[in-house]
C-alpha cells in the first residue's frame, strides 16, 4: 500500500560529506521525490516521496550500498517520537560493563567471547549473563565506581540524544541487560528519566558471581517499551527504540521505529533500520530534526 515516506539520508561528517549527487542518486533510486531538504547541510538530509515502504528501502539501500552513508526510511507521519527505550551497553555507552570489570578480573578474554557469541544470538542470554558474571566472583565492590571513572565513556551523540527528545515532551528509558550499578550512573550522565537492568549480588563489599533473579533480558526489554508506552497513552508507532544486540531485537521490531546501532549481523538485518556510519545523533536527524534544533548536552 502507497504511503508518504521520508528517507533520511546521515554522513559521519568526520569522514565523509553527503554531496547533492549523493541526493540525486538516492532520488532515482526512489523513482523521483516530491521534495528534498537539509536537516543539516552536507551531514544529512530529507527526501519525502510517495511508495511502498519495504520495496523502496531495498532499492535505496542497494543503490547507497557503496556510500558511507545511513539510511532511514519511514513514514512521514508520526516520525516525531515521544518515548525512546535505549539499550546501554555498546548502545549509549562504547563498551560492555560486564567486559571491563573481567577485565580488572583477569578473565576478559573468556568474558569477551561469551558476550559476543550472546550478542550475536548464538547462546542464550539468561544463561551466558550468568556464566560470565560467576567469574567476577570475589572482585571488590569498589572496582564498579573505578571502571565507571577510568574505563567507561559515551558514545558520541548519546547526551544530545536524550538532551533533545526530552526537550521536546519525550520520555528516555535506559533498558539494558547489564547492571542497574552501571545504568544508574549512565542514566545521571545523559540526563535519562528512568533505567531498568540486572543487579549484580553484593555481600560483605565483593560481588557473589551471582544476578539478582529474575534476569531481565529480550521479553523484558519488550514489556519494558510496551508497559512504558501504555502507562503514557501511547501506541507502539510512537516510539523509538535503539540497541545493537540478540537481545534488543524484540524490542526493536515492536516499535515504531526500531534502529540497529553498530549492530551485529543478526540484529542489522531485521531491525527498521541500522546506523553504522554516523553516530547517535542520527536518530535525531530521523524525527526530522534541523541541526539548529539540537540541545547540546
Amino acid at each position: 500500500m502507497s504511503s508518504v515516506l521520508v528517507a533520511t539520508l546521515v554522513a559521519n561528517p568526520s569522514k565523509t560529506r553527503l554531496s547533492e549527487a549523493t541526493l540525486d542518486r538516492a532520488a532515482q533510486a526512489l523513482g523521483g521525490v516530491e521534495r528534498r531538504r537539509w536537516l543539516d547541510e552536507g551531514v544529512a538530509a530529507d527526501l519525502i516521496f510517495t511508495g511502498e515502504l519495504q520495496p523502496k528501502r531495498a532499492a535505496l539501500e542497494k543503490a547507497l550500498a557503496d556510500e558511507p552513508v545511513d539510511v532511514i526510511v519511514q513514514p512521514l507521519a508520526r516520525r516525531l517520537k515521544r518515548l525512546l527505550v535505549a539499550d546501554m551497553d555498546s548502545t549509549l555507552i562504547g563498551q560492555e560493563c560486564v567486559d571491563e570489570l573481567a577485565d580488572v578480573a583477569g578473565v576478559g578474554d573468556r568474558v569477551a567471547a561469551i558476550t559476543e557469541r550472546a550478542m550475536r544470538g548464538e547462546v542464550a542470554f539468561a544463561p551466558a549473563l550468568r556464566e560470565r558474571v560467576a567469574l567476577l566472583a570475589g572482585l571488590p565492590e569498589t572496582v564498579i565506581d573505578d571502571v565507571l571513572r577510568d574505563r567507561i565513556r559515551l558514545n558520541p551523540g548519546a547526551r544530545t540524544l536524550v538532551k533533545t527528545m526530552r526537550a521536546n515532551g519525550a520520555y528516555v528509558a535506559i533498558v539494558s541487560g547489564g547492571f542497574r550499578q552501571f545504568t544508574r550512573a549512565i542514566r545521571e550522565r545523559i540526563g535519562a528519566d528512568e533505567d531498568r537492568a540486572n543487579t549484580l549480588m553484593i555481600e560483605g563489599g565483593r560481588l557473589t558471581g551471582k544476578v539478582i533473579e529474575p534476569i531481565l533480558g529480550q521479553d523484558a526489554k519488550l514489556g519494558a517499551l510496551k508497559e512504558i508506552a501504555a502507562a503514557m497513552g501511547l501506541t507502539l508507532g510512537d516510539t523509538l527504540a535503539v540497541g545493537d544486540g540478540a537481545n534488543d531485537l524484540p524490542m526493536l521490531e515492536a516499535a515504531g521505529l526500531g534502529v540497529a546501532y553498530r549492530a551485529k549481523p543478526k540484529v542489522a538485518a531485521n531491525a527498521h533500520a541500522r546506523i553504522g556510519h554516523a553516530d547517535l545523533t542520527a536518530l535525531i536527524y530521523a524525527q526530522g530534526f534541523a541541526r539548529k534544533d539540537f540541545v547540546e548536552g
